[in-house]
Protein backbone atom coordinates (compact mmCIF):
# COMPACT_ATOMS: atom_id res chain seq x y z
CA UNK A 1 0.00 0.00 0.00
CA UNK A 2 1.26 3.43 -1.19
CA UNK A 3 2.29 5.94 1.85
CA UNK A 4 1.72 9.27 2.09
CA UNK A 5 4.51 11.92 3.73
CA UNK A 6 4.12 15.30 5.00
CA UNK A 7 7.10 18.00 3.94
CA UNK A 8 6.38 20.89 5.89
CA UNK A 9 8.85 23.56 4.43
CA UNK A 10 9.51 27.50 5.56
CA UNK A 11 7.99 30.01 3.82
CA UNK A 12 10.75 32.83 5.61
CA UNK A 13 13.15 34.34 3.48
CA UNK A 14 14.68 37.43 5.25
CA UNK A 15 17.99 36.50 6.87
CA UNK A 16 18.86 40.28 7.75
CA UNK A 17 19.22 43.45 5.51
CA UNK A 18 20.15 42.16 1.58
CA UNK A 19 20.72 38.45 2.84
CA UNK A 20 18.10 36.16 2.05
CA UNK A 21 17.58 32.55 2.78
CA UNK A 22 14.74 30.10 2.69
CA UNK A 23 14.73 26.03 2.25
CA UNK A 24 18.16 24.05 1.53
CA UNK A 25 17.06 22.59 -1.83
CA UNK A 26 18.75 19.52 -1.53
CA UNK A 27 17.29 18.64 1.51
CA UNK A 28 14.34 18.72 0.35
CA UNK A 29 15.13 17.26 -3.05
CA UNK A 30 17.00 14.58 -1.97
CA UNK A 31 13.99 13.17 0.72
CA UNK A 32 11.03 14.22 -1.90
CA UNK A 33 12.87 12.25 -4.54
CA UNK A 34 13.90 9.47 -2.20
CA UNK A 35 9.85 9.19 -1.08
CA UNK A 36 9.03 9.70 -5.13
CA UNK A 37 10.78 6.47 -5.94
CA UNK A 38 9.18 4.49 -3.46
CA UNK A 39 6.14 5.17 -4.97
CA UNK A 40 4.63 7.66 -1.52
CA UNK A 41 2.71 10.51 -2.21
CA UNK A 42 4.31 13.04 -1.08
CA UNK A 43 1.97 16.65 0.02
CA UNK A 44 4.20 19.65 0.08
CA UNK A 45 2.88 22.29 2.88
CA UNK A 46 4.13 24.98 4.44
CA UNK A 47 2.65 27.92 7.63
CA UNK A 48 1.24 30.50 5.26
CA UNK A 49 1.36 28.36 2.33
CA UNK A 50 2.25 29.12 -1.56
CA UNK A 51 5.84 29.76 -2.29
CA UNK A 52 8.58 28.37 -0.31
CA UNK A 53 11.97 29.57 -1.73
CA UNK A 54 15.06 28.42 -2.13
CA UNK A 55 18.52 29.63 -0.10
CA UNK A 56 19.95 31.38 -2.96
CA UNK A 57 23.35 29.22 -0.81
CA UNK A 58 22.10 25.99 -1.47
CA UNK A 59 22.27 26.37 -5.38
CA UNK A 60 25.18 26.62 -7.41
CA UNK A 61 27.20 25.10 -10.66
CA UNK A 62 27.38 22.22 -9.03
CA UNK A 63 23.47 21.44 -8.21
CA UNK A 64 22.37 18.38 -10.56
CA UNK A 65 19.28 18.91 -13.40
CA UNK A 66 17.60 16.12 -10.93
CA UNK A 67 17.67 18.76 -7.98
CA UNK A 68 17.02 21.46 -9.63
CA UNK A 69 13.37 20.19 -11.26
CA UNK A 70 12.06 19.79 -7.93
CA UNK A 71 11.69 23.46 -7.07
CA UNK A 72 8.54 23.26 -8.98
CA UNK A 73 7.07 21.43 -6.55
CA UNK A 74 7.84 24.42 -3.93
CA UNK A 75 6.19 26.83 -6.17
CA UNK A 76 2.68 26.46 -4.57
CA UNK A 77 2.54 24.92 -1.45
CA UNK A 78 -0.61 23.68 0.85
CA UNK A 79 -1.31 25.99 3.93
CA UNK A 80 -0.96 24.04 6.82
CA UNK A 81 -3.95 24.97 8.53
CA UNK A 82 -5.83 23.14 5.75
CA UNK A 83 -4.03 20.39 6.39
CA UNK A 84 -5.02 16.96 9.03
CA UNK A 85 -2.44 14.42 10.57
CA UNK A 86 -4.88 11.33 9.63
CA UNK A 87 -4.22 10.83 5.69
CA UNK A 88 -0.34 10.69 6.94
CA UNK A 89 1.92 8.13 7.42
CA UNK A 90 5.21 10.67 8.85
CA UNK A 91 5.93 14.17 8.66
CA UNK A 92 9.32 15.40 7.26
CA UNK A 93 10.65 18.57 7.91
CA UNK A 94 13.88 19.64 5.49
CA UNK A 95 16.04 22.83 6.83
CA UNK A 96 17.43 25.81 5.62
CA UNK A 97 18.02 29.22 7.99
CA UNK A 98 14.29 29.84 7.19
CA UNK A 99 13.46 27.35 9.05
CA UNK A 100 14.46 28.77 12.35
CA UNK A 101 11.81 31.72 11.94
CA UNK A 102 8.46 30.29 10.90
CA UNK A 103 8.43 26.67 11.75
CA UNK A 104 8.88 27.45 15.86
CA UNK A 105 6.19 29.80 15.59
CA UNK A 106 3.45 27.35 14.10
CA UNK A 107 0.65 26.93 16.23
CA UNK A 108 -0.68 24.25 13.47
CA UNK A 109 2.75 22.59 13.33
CA UNK A 110 2.72 22.37 16.90
CA UNK A 111 -0.22 20.59 16.88
CA UNK A 112 0.61 17.99 13.88
CA UNK A 113 3.76 17.09 15.20
CA UNK A 114 1.73 15.80 18.45
CA UNK A 115 -0.80 14.87 16.43
CA UNK A 116 1.38 12.65 14.22
CA UNK A 117 3.47 11.60 17.34
CA UNK A 118 0.89 10.60 19.63
CA UNK A 119 -0.55 8.34 17.20
CA UNK A 120 2.65 6.65 16.89
CA UNK A 121 3.58 8.10 13.27
CA UNK A 122 6.99 8.73 12.27
CA UNK A 123 8.01 12.23 12.92
CA UNK A 124 11.35 13.13 10.99
CA UNK A 125 13.90 16.39 10.36
CA UNK A 126 16.84 17.49 8.87
CA UNK A 127 19.49 20.07 9.83
CA UNK A 128 17.61 23.37 10.56
CA UNK A 129 14.44 21.33 10.35
CA UNK A 130 14.11 20.06 13.56
CA UNK A 131 13.43 24.12 14.51
CA UNK A 132 10.25 22.80 14.34
CA UNK A 133 10.24 20.62 16.71
CA UNK A 134 11.27 23.59 19.69
CA UNK A 135 7.83 24.62 19.65
CA UNK A 136 6.70 21.22 20.21
CA UNK A 137 4.46 19.44 23.31
CA UNK A 138 2.72 16.13 24.05
CA UNK A 139 -0.52 16.42 25.75
CA UNK A 140 1.19 15.54 29.06
CA UNK A 141 2.74 19.38 28.43
CA UNK A 142 6.24 17.86 27.93
CA UNK A 143 8.55 19.15 25.26
CA UNK A 144 8.13 16.61 22.39
CA UNK A 145 12.29 15.98 22.31
CA UNK A 146 12.89 15.76 26.00
CA UNK A 147 14.71 12.37 26.92
CA UNK A 148 14.72 11.54 23.28
CA UNK A 149 17.78 11.26 21.35
CA UNK A 150 17.90 13.74 18.92
CA UNK A 151 20.57 14.84 16.24
CA UNK A 152 20.17 18.99 14.46
CA UNK A 153 22.36 21.45 12.85
CA UNK A 154 25.36 21.97 15.74
CA UNK A 155 26.36 24.78 17.19
CA UNK A 156 30.04 24.14 15.64
CA UNK A 157 28.38 23.84 12.14
CA UNK A 158 26.56 26.92 12.66
CA UNK A 159 30.18 29.27 13.74
CA UNK A 160 31.12 28.06 10.41
CA UNK A 161 28.15 29.45 8.54
CA UNK A 162 29.07 33.37 10.31
CA UNK A 163 25.44 33.68 10.90
CA UNK A 164 25.01 33.39 14.28
CA UNK A 165 24.26 37.48 14.80
CA UNK A 166 21.25 36.83 12.82
CA UNK A 167 19.59 33.86 14.03
CA UNK A 168 16.60 33.77 16.85
CA UNK A 169 18.69 30.85 19.00
CA UNK A 170 20.94 28.01 18.18
CA UNK A 171 19.40 25.23 17.24
CA UNK A 172 21.69 22.50 19.20
CA UNK A 173 21.66 24.78 22.67
CA UNK A 174 17.58 25.11 22.05
CA UNK A 175 16.91 21.17 22.11
CA UNK A 176 19.10 20.41 24.92
CA UNK A 177 17.39 23.38 27.31
CA UNK A 178 14.18 21.75 26.43
CA UNK A 179 15.73 18.03 27.48
CA UNK A 180 16.87 16.17 24.80
CA UNK A 181 20.07 13.82 24.42
CA UNK A 182 21.52 15.57 21.86
CA UNK A 183 23.80 13.33 20.01
CA UNK A 184 26.63 14.99 17.75
CA UNK A 185 28.88 13.78 15.28
CA UNK A 186 32.28 15.75 13.35
CA UNK A 187 31.14 18.63 11.19
CA UNK A 188 29.60 18.19 7.59
CA UNK A 189 28.99 14.46 8.36
CA UNK A 190 26.32 12.57 8.01
CA UNK A 191 24.37 11.18 11.34
CA UNK A 192 21.21 10.10 11.64
CA UNK A 193 19.69 9.77 15.17
CA UNK A 194 16.38 7.17 15.24
CA UNK A 195 14.75 7.11 18.87
CA UNK A 196 11.50 5.24 18.43
CA UNK A 197 9.27 7.03 15.48
CA UNK A 198 11.33 10.30 15.99
CA UNK A 199 13.83 10.60 13.10
CA UNK A 200 16.61 13.16 13.25
CA UNK A 201 19.49 14.37 10.90
CA UNK A 202 22.70 16.65 11.27
CA UNK A 203 23.27 18.48 8.31
CA UNK A 204 22.51 18.46 4.15
CA UNK A 205 24.47 15.57 4.53
CA UNK A 206 22.57 13.53 6.46
CA UNK A 207 18.94 13.91 4.39
CA UNK A 208 19.22 10.81 2.18
CA UNK A 209 20.18 9.21 5.37
CA UNK A 210 17.62 10.79 7.29
CA UNK A 211 14.55 10.01 4.20
CA UNK A 212 16.12 6.61 3.91
CA UNK A 213 15.52 5.52 7.74
CA UNK A 214 11.99 7.22 7.19
CA UNK A 215 11.50 4.45 4.53
CA UNK A 216 13.12 1.50 6.41
CA UNK A 217 10.55 2.17 9.63
CA UNK A 218 7.57 2.85 7.07
CA UNK A 219 8.58 -0.52 5.97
Amino acid sequence: MSKNILMVVTNHTELTEGKTTGIWLSEFAEAYLEFKKRGYSVTVASPLGGKSTPDPGSIDQNTSQEILDTEKYLHDTVKLNDISSDPFDAIFLPGGHGAMFDLPESKKLQELLRDFYEGDKIVAAVCHGPAGLVGATLSNGQPLVAGKRVNAFTDREEAETGLKPVLPFLLESKIRELGAIYVAAPNWTSHVEADGNLITGQNPQSTLAVAQAVIEKLG
